[in-house]
C-alpha cells in the first residue's frame, strides 16, 4: 500500500512539497520537480551547492558582465554543462539565448528538454539583464 505522505513515483531532488490551504504537504509532480531543479541550478553560484561545491550556473554573476557575444557564449556553455550534469532525469534538447527587451538589453534563456521516463517535452525560460 502506498503511503499518503510520500510521492507516488520517485521524483528526485529537490523534494519541495508545498502546503495547500489546509496545511497538507503536496509533493510536486515529476515535471514540476524537474523545473524546480533547473531553476535551482541556474540561480545557484558555484560554491553554494551543499556537497557539490563546483556545481551551479550562478545567473547573478552574469548581471555585471557586458551584454555581448562572449558573455552569451560562456553562459550557454555553463548552462549546458551544469544542467546536463546535475539534472539526470532529462535529455537536454537545447539551450537558446535570444536578445529581448525594447533595445535588446535583456537575454531570454530558453532550455528545452525531454523527461527520460515519459518522453514528455518541457521548457524553462528565464530573462536576465546583463551589462551592469
Amino acid at each position: 500500500m502506498q503511503s499518503p505522505f510520500l510521492p507516488g513515483l520517485p521524483i528526485g531532488f529537490p523534494l519541495l512539497p508545498v502546503p495547500d490551504a489546509t496545511g497538507t504537504l503536496r509533493w510536486p509532480s515529476l515535471d514540476q520537480s524537474v523545473r524546480q531543479t533547473i531553476r535551482a541550478i541556474l540561480m545557484t553560484r558555484p560554491g553554494e551547492w551543499l556537497l557539490q561545491r563546483q556545481r551551479g550556473v550562478g545567473l547573478g554573476t552574469y548581471l555585471q558582465q557586458p551584454n555581448g557575444a562572449e558573455t552569451r557564449r560562456r553562459l550557454r556553455e555553463a548552462i549546458t554543462r551544469e544542467v546536463g550534469r546535475m539534472e539526470t532525469r532529462i535529455k537536454l534538447d537545447g539551450v537558446e539565448l535570444a536578445p529581448s527587451g525594447e533595445r535588446g538589453e535583456e537575454i531570454t534563456i530558453t532550455i528545452r528538454y525531454r523527461i527520460k521516463r515519459s518522453g514528455a517535452p518541457g521548457t524553462v525560460s528565464v530573462t536576465i539583464r546583463p551589462g551592469g
